[in-house]
């Protein structure tokens, strides 16, 4: 009980001293009651009851203090005047080198394949470790529906060539009997010289059916075996055929295993709308992109700057880098890249250029995907006169500030997050206020004469 009053009471001390004296009496109010409540609590829900209304008296005496201020006033300055457009952005390698899917999936017909395994973003690989593994699933069904076309076209061919063989040999045992009908004849052509000579001629005249016939027969064979041959070949080829398209899923899909072509440190590749390729994603024949290893000794912020403010970057600019992961650490860069198209990012509607900014420093505690904080410099003025820019106010027609009991027409020049050149108007030193006076619609307005235009 000693330690909570003890404790209790320094944090009574502490509140009270910390009102303005002008609220002395509310200061006396608080304690008194504290002091009051003090005594009749017995827990500590009635502890934290009496510092809530302690802090709610508190907060009243103090926004009561505070609203009788004095109108606010700056003075004219002059001096170097610099223009910075500040962006957001996200680093990046310059260079990288890509770790593709496997080659040849459109050969097989295959579009895209899922990623049913990658290891995490960021590990340190070396050439030829295991990186990622894809979804085999279709792949592997093709491959079944080869091999059964191959089967097929094997039983094709040798049913060919047994129907070839058979047809040939028996076009070859005609021929054997052809031969010797033609023998035959000639035999009977010898024994008929003592015949009539129409018999004779009735004899010669089958004596030549039977040649022609044997060598019509002969040439007919020819053809068959050239038909035959070419029968065969046909489903050589279609098996042959068969046998590569096995052969080449078979290599599309020993890759399915992705394997790092160098050493370097991992990082995902990102779709077209900006998402990280990750388990389940899908991997295309037309971007076969799994993950990258960046050349980190050269980096770049990639930001994206409004069509507002488009027209003042130009490359070659120099740009001030930060690294929010390193609040203490600042990078010089320049910029190499500014996109001749807008685009529209998600879940935004307006429109943005992509800008790329190299860090002209090589750190090692640089990584891919830190954000970083740009002020690109579009402009700088050694010796000119400049205002905050809440000191200026505007109608339809004119600029203006309250300075010494008149409205002040100005002529304003380029502005930055905070400022803006005065051009006409104004000396170095004028006096004028921050805000509209509240008598401030009274003042007469006090134009830029001639001879100063």
């Amino acid at each position: 009980n000693s330690s909570r009053t003890d404790s209790f009471c320094g944090e009574r001390a502490v509140c009270c001293e910390a009102l303005m004296p002008e609220n002395q009496i509310i200061t006396d109010i608080i304690s008194k009651s504290v002091n009051e409540l003090y005594v009749t609590m017995k827990n500590k829900k009635l502890i934290i009851i009496a510092l809530v209304a302690m802090l709610v008296l508190f907060s009243l005496s103090f926004f009561r203090a505070d609203a009788d201020v004095s109108q606010l006033e700056t003075q004219v300055k002059r001096g170097e005047f610099e223009i910075i457009i500040t962006s957001t952005g996200e680093l990046q390698a310059e260079n990288s080198e890509k770790i593709l899917g496997p080659a040849g999936l459109r050969s097989i017909r295959i579009w895209q394949v899922k990623i049913t395994d990658l290891i995490p973003e960021g590990s340190m690989v070396d050439s030829g470790d295991y990186v990622a593994t894809l979804d085999r699933s279709e792949a592997t069904g093709k491959l079944k529906d080869i091999e059964s076309e191959l089967e097929t076209a094997e039983s094709q061919l040798t049913k060919t060539q047994l129907d070839t063989t058979l047809e040939l040999r028996a076009l070859r045992d005609n021929m054997i009997n052809l031969k010797y009908a033609v023998e035959e004849a000639k035999i009977r052509l010898e024994q008929s010289k003592y015949e009539p000579p129409a018999t004779i001629r009735q004899t010669e005249i089958e004596k030549s059916k039977a040649e022609r016939t044997y060598t019509q027969a002969l040439e007919n064979y020819k053809l068959k075996v050239k038909q035959a041959q070419a029968r065969v070949q046909e489903m050589m080829i279609n098996l042959e055929k068969q046998r590569r398209k096995q052969e080449n899923i078979l290599k599309v899909l020993a890759n399915f295993v992705v394997k790092a072509p160098k050493p370097g440190m991992l990082i995902y590749e990102r779709d077209w709308n900006g998402t990280k390729r990750k388990v389940g994603s899908m991997v295309s024949t037309w971007e076969p992109t799994v993950a990258t290893l960046p050349d980190l000794s050269s980096m770049v912020s990639k930001t994206y700057i409004n069509e507002i403010d488009i027209s003042k970057i130009k490359k070659g600019q120099q740009v001030s880098v930060g690294v929010d992961a390193f609040p203490n650490k600042a990078y010089s860069g320049e910029i190499i890249e500014v996109a001749n198209i807008g685009e529209q990012l998600p879940n935004s509607d307006a429109k943005v250029f992509k800008v790329l900014i190299k860090i002209s420093e090589s750190d090692s505690i640089l990584r891919p995907a830190m954000t970083t904080s740009n002020g690109i410099l579009t402009a700088h003025f050694d010796d000119v006169l400049y205002l905050p820019l809440e000191a200026i106010h505007q109608n339809d027609t004119l600029s203006y500030v309250y300075k010494s009991g008149v409205k002040q027409e100005v002529i304003t020049g380029q502005s930055n997050d905070n400022q803006i050149v005065i051009e006409k108007g104004l000396s170095e030193n004028d006096v004028i206020y921050l805000s509209e006076p509240p008598d401030g619609d009274a003042w007469e307005l006090q134009k830029i004469s001639s001879s100063e235009l």
